[in-house]
């Protein structure tokens, strides 16, 4: 195994912390939430075990938590992107990249529903699920199959997530409220940085270079965190 390798899957877990989570995010660029098929490339494996685990005690304290200062902090990408549909982070920079080469590919190109959400965000800025049945008239799962859809196609984001406080008491059981954006309502727009320290890439979402330049860059970038890993395990990532 190599040294690059160890460097991301045989150090001690680092991501202790919304502030560490975030940090994560900006050095590696574009990362995986879960467990996935290159080994040792995920948040989740980055994580202490006892702090994956949300329970009544540790819901502040995991990063099912910590996603939500990391994707109020304006600089980085949250959805269903990698994988075929599985959750994920990306910096602007990288983003732009996995958006340029996705949208230049038939299979990503939105149908009527989709196209009529998007025509929505254009006018309203955002959308939660609920919008999105309404409008559409379709099941809660149905509209959740269309949300990732468009995230798969970059061209919709996470661009919101709010604690749910239930109860008389307002008790916060982990339930948590999504709302989906445009990229470049997030990214083009000034945003103040959650977290002080970090520098903002250009918000941009155009590149100058071609769609296939992009993917290069990617399997580039993440063959660089993942020395180990093969054409095919990178190419089921960026599917």
């Amino acid at each position: 195994m190599s040294f690059e390798k160890k460097a991301i899957s045989s150090k001690p877990p680092r991501v202790s912390s919304a502030e560490a989570m975030l940090e994560t995010i900006l050095e590696l660029g574009i990362v995986p939430f879960f467990e996935n098929v290159i080994p040792g490339y995920s948040i989740e494996e980055m994580t202490p075990a006892e702090n994956w685990f949300d329970t009544q005690e540790n819901l502040s304290y995991t990063p099912w938590d910590w996603k939500i200062p990391c994707v109020q902090s304006g600089d980085v990408a949250y959805g269903k992107f990698l994988l075929g549909g599985k959750a994920a982070f990306a910096t602007v920079e990288w983003y732009r990249e996995l958006r340029n080469y996705r949208q230049s590919q038939p299979k990503y190109q939105p149908d009527e529903p989709q196209r009529q959400v998007l025509e929505y965000l254009e006018k309203n800025g955002s959308i939660g699920i609920k919008e999105v049945r309404g409008l559409l008239g379709i099941k809660k799962g149905q509209a959740d199959a269309l949300i990732t859809r468009l995230m798969m196609q970059c061209r919709v984001i996470t661009g919101d997530i709010t604690r749910v406080y239930r109860g008389p008491d307002l008790h916060y059981n982990g339930w948590q409220f999504s709302s989906f954006c445009r990229p470049e309502d997030l990214f083009e727009t000034s945003a103040q940085p959650f977290f002080a320290g970090f520098e903002t890439a250009s918000r941009s979402q155009n590149v100058s270079h071609s769609p296939q330049e992009s993917y290069h860059r990617l399997v580039t970038k993440i063959r660089s965190l993942n020395p180990e890993a093969t054409d095919a395990q990178i190419a089921k990532l960026l599917a």
